[in-house]
C-alpha cells in the first residue's frame, strides 16, 4: 500500500498555529467555519516542502507517482494540465520552429505556439459522426518526412469524446525521423491503470489531469517525462509556467488521486463493471467512445437537442459535462458507482419518453477542411478589425474563436470564417474569443 506522504503530513501538523505565515485567512474563525479545508492550506514550510525544489515529501510523493504511471520522472502541477502543456510545448519550442497541431487541439496548445513562436501545422483528421478524428498515421509522415523544421506532434489522446489516438503508431513514425511525441493526455489519467491507450507507454513528454478522472481536486495534474534528454528544458518551462505558490490541498490531493486507485485495485474493476452493465441496458445510441469513461449519448435519433435533455436532466439533479446539440457527454471516473449509472439511465429514460418535450433537434453543421491563407503567427500580428460575427464569413480570423467545454477552437486564427463555423459560434451557449458578439478579422 502506497502512503499518502502529502496529506499525512498536513494531517499532522493541521493544528499548528497559523499565525505567522501566509496564506492570509489564518485558518480561523468565519474562514475556517465555511472553508473546513483551511488548516491545510497552508506554505512552504520546513514541514511542507517546496514543489518548485523539493527535497522532502513532494519529492518521496513525486518519485512514488512516476513509479505508478510508468514515467521516469513525473512531476505535480497546481496550475490545472495547461501549464503542463506550456511546459512541455517551450521544450519542443527548443527542438523547432514548427508543431504539428491535431484540429481538435486544446486553446492551451495554440496559446502555447503563440508564446514561443511555434508554427503549428494543422492536422486534420476528418469527422465522424459529427467528431473530429485523430489526424492518421500516412498524414503525420507525410507532413514530416520532408521538413526538417517541424519539432514533433502534440497529439490529443484521449479527447473529450473518447477517441483514442493511433499513439503506438505515431511513436514509431515520430522516432524514425528523430521528432518529439508530445500527447497531451489531460482526459485519460485513469488509462494509466492497465487500460488501453495511455500515453505513458508511447510518449517523450504527457501530461495527465488528474483531476478529470481520478479523486483529485480541480487544477490537479501532473507532467511526465520519458525521454530525459527533454528533462531540463521541461524543468526550466515549470519554473516558468508553475506558480510559486501552489496549493497544498490541490497538491495532496494529486498524490492522494494516483495512489487512491492503485491501492484499491477493484474500485476499477467494479467500475467498469458497472459501466458495462449501462451499455448493455441502455436503448439510447451513442458516440462510440474507445475510453469506456467517456459516455456520449446521441440525442439525434430521438429527435430532441442535446441541450433540451440536459435542461430536463438537470431538473432531476442530474448534471452532464456538456451538451454540444447533438451529443450529452457523461464524464465518469472510477469514482463512478453502478447506482449512480442506474440514476442516469432511469433520468435519461423518463426525459426521452417525455412526449411533452418538443422535437427541436437541428442538424449541426460540420467543419469544412481548413481553408488557410496566412500562416497562425503572422495572422496574429496583422492589424485586425472588430465585426459582428454575422457579417464575417469569408474573412481571415485574427484570433482563436471556440466553445467552452471543451475550449477547442472552431475558427483558429489565419483561418477563413466559414458559414458552417459562423452557425456553430452563433447557437453555443458558452463561446471564448468574441468581443461582444464581434469577432477578430485581419484588416484589409
Amino acid at each position: 500500500m502506497y502512503e499518502y506522504h502529502i496529506l499525512s503530513q498536513l494531517k499532522k501538523y493541521a493544528k499548528a498555529d497559523k499565525s505567522f505565515h501566509m496564506p492570509g485567512h489564518k485558518a480561523r474563525g468565519d474562514f475556517k467555519a465555511r472553508f473546513p479545508i483551511a488548516p491545510f492550506d497552508v506554505t512552504e514550510l520546513s514541514y511542507t516542502d517546496n514543489l518548485l525544489c523539493p527535497s522532502g515529501i513532494i519529492d518521496k510523493a513525486q518519485k512514488e507517482i512516476a513509479s505508478i504511471i510508468d514515467a521516469e520522472q513525473s512531476f505535480i502541477l497546481t496550475d490545472g494540465s495547461s501549464s503542463g502543456v506550456l511546459a512541455m510545448m517551450y521544450a519542443a519550442s527548443k527542438h523547432g520552429t514548427k508543431i504539428l497541431v491535431p484540429r481538435s487541439s486544446h486553446q492551451s496548445v495554440w496559446n502555447a505556439c503563440r508564446l514561443f513562436n511555434l508554427e503549428p501545422v494543422v492536422v486534420d483528421g476528418g469527422m465522424h459522426e459529427g467528431v473530429i478524428l485523430p489526424p492518421s498515421v500516412e498524414e503525420i509522415e507525410k507532413l514530416i518526412v520532408n521538413d526538417v523544421t517541424i519539432a514533433g506532434l502534440v497529439a490529443v489522446s484521449p479527447d473529450y469524446y473518447g477517441n483514442i489516438a493511433p499513439l503506438k503508431e505515431y511513436a514509431e513514425i515520430l522516432k524514425k525521423h528523430s521528432k518529439l511525441l508530445l500527447v497531451d493526455g489531460a482526459h485519460g489519467a485513469h488509462l494509466a491503470y492497465g487500460l488501453a491507450g495511455y500515453a505513458g507507454e508511447y510518449a517523450d513528454v504527457w501530461v495527465d489531469g488528474a483531476h478529470k478522472t481520478l479523486p483529485s481536486l480541480t487544477q490537479g495534474a501532473i507532467l511526465s517525462v520519458n525521454n530525459l534528454s527533454l528533462l531540463s528544458e521541461i524543468k526550466e518551462g515549470l519554473f516558468l509556467f508553475r506558480t510559486t505558490s501552489p496549493s497544498f490541498p490541490i497538491m495532496a490531493s494529486v498524490e492522494y488521486g494516483v495512489k487512491y486507485i492503485k491501492n484499491n485495485p477493484a474500485l476499477l474493476d467494479e467500475c467498469l463493471s458497472a459501466i458495462g452493465a449501462f451499455k448493455a441496458k441502455c436503448p439510447f445510441a451513442r458516440y462510440p467512445s474507445a475510453d469506456p469513461f467517456k459516455l456520449a449519448i446521441d440525442c439525434k435519433p430521438l429527435g430532441i437537442s442535446s441541450r433540451t435533455v440536459e435542461k430536463e436532466l438537470e431538473k432531476k439533479g442530474i448534471y452532464a459535462e456538456l451538451s454540444d446539440g447533438r451529443y450529452i457527454l457523461f464524464y465518469l471516473s472510477p469514482m463512478t458507482t453502478a447506482a449512480d449509472l442506474n440514476k442516469l439511465l432511469s433520468a435519461f429514460t423518463a426525459v426521452a419518453g417525455n412526449k411533452k418535450i418538443k422535437k427541436d433537434y437541428v442538424e449541426r453543421p460540420e467543419l469544412p477542411p481548413v481553408q488557410r491563407t496566412y500562416s497562425y503567427l503572422y495572422s496574429l500580428n496583422r492589424k485586425y478589425s472588430l465585426v459582428p460575427l454575422t457579417e464575417a464569413e469569408g474573412q481571415m480570423c485574427a484570433g482563436n474563436v471556440g466553445v467552452a467545454p471543451p475550449c477547442v477552437p472552431v475558427v483558429v486564427a489565419g483561418e477563413i470564417i466559414t458559414k458552417e463555423a459562423v452557425k456553430i459560434l452563433s447557437e453555443s451557449k458558452h463561446v471564448y474569443g468574441l468581443e461582444n458578439g464581434k469577432i477578430r478579422v485581419v484588416a484589409k
